[in-house]
């Protein structure tokens, strides 16, 4: 099976009324654990690289791995470029084989967005490749931010309906109230989901984007503590506000950081408690099982989570 763009994964979500799971990966065993996950629950996903998941790991050697997990797993998977803001290297995912980038220019102004927003729709359109963009900026609500400033940070939905309406992208990524990282949240969790809705109708139901979405289940820091590694103050998204996303018009749902921390545990588990192993399957490898363990967990969430 080729690698599919991501509007038409998006799609066939927003009819069934769930959420796909996209989840970075920057090595084999992060893309090993996402696309066997896929393949146990009969589930697409989106496999996302960040600017830096491609330095690191070589954009041919991405492409490479993504065709060949495409072409073994029973399920259509989607290769996607994540905070895309270098022109250059957006150019270079499309041309080799990318089904899906995102450009991030929402630290622009509004009309700067909207144009180099257009200048990827025009370039990734010819070769059936899907586009994703953001509207405001990510930064998790506090009870204690005005509403002044929590608009300026904020999508604002009338903007996010003329956004789509001048470029054309596939789906949109709008700032609600999430932040990236293990820390999104100094005080309640919450996200704008009235929001969120107004954006889904000014939109006309295009597919949304929660970034920022990961989760921090609290056995998984638990398992961080065990191993030695201390996050105090980490918060990630609450489930119930993932579902009521989703209900929302949430259709991709980003998980990087819970994949993070739930292989640096099992992998620092093992390290200890096997101090003289030397061979990195034998600890790579508990990482990656548990990795796949949490995103085949994630998936069945999203699926039912409308």
């Amino acid at each position: 099976m080729k690698l599919a763009p991501a509007r038409e994964l998006l799609d066939a979500a927003v009819s069934g009324g769930y959420a796909l799971g996209a989840f970075n990966f920057s090595n084999l065993e992060f893309l090993q654990a996402i696309v066997e996950a896929a393949g146990d629950t009969d589930t697409p996903v989106i496999l996302a690289t960040s600017e830096g998941a491609v330095k690191y790991a070589g954009l041919d050697n991405i492409v490479a791995l993504a065709r060949a997990a495409a072409a073994r797993c029973p399920v259509p998977l989607c290769l996607h470029l994540d905070h895309g803001q270098n022109m250059d290297l957006i150019r270079a995912c499309i041309a080799a084989g990318y089904t899906s980038v995102m450009i991030d220019a929402s630290d622009l102004p509004f009309t700067e967005n909207v144009e180099k927003t257009a200048a990827v729709v025009r370039l990734a359109r010819p070769r059936g490749v899907s586009v994703e963009a953001e509207l405001g900026r990510l930064v998790g609500i506090e009870d204690s931010v005005r509403v002044e400033e929590r608009d300026a940070v904020l999508v604002d939905p009338a903007e996010a309906g003329e956004f789509v309406r001048r470029t054309g992208v596939d789906s949109l990524a709008p700032a609600v109230g999430t932040a990236h990282g293990a820390f999104k949240f100094k005080g309640d969790p919450r996200l704008d989901l009235a929001r969120l809705e107004q954006v889904r109708e000014a939109t006309r139901g295009l597919p949304l984007v929660l970034h920022g979405a990961s989760s921090v289940p609290t056995e998984v820091l638990k398992a961080c503590r065990a191993a030695g590694v201390e996050l105090p103050g980490a918060k990630g998204v609450p489930a119930d506000q993932l579902r009521a996303a989703v209900r929302a018009g949430v259709a991709k749902v980003n998980t990087d950081t819970d994949l993070r921390l739930t292989f640096l545990a099992a992998v620092r588990s093992t390290i200890v408690g096997r101090p003289g192993e030397f061979d990195p399957r034998r600890y790579l490898g508990p990482g990656r099982d548990a990795v796949q363990a949490l995103v085949r967990e994630r998936i069945r969430f999203l699926r039912r989570a409308s």
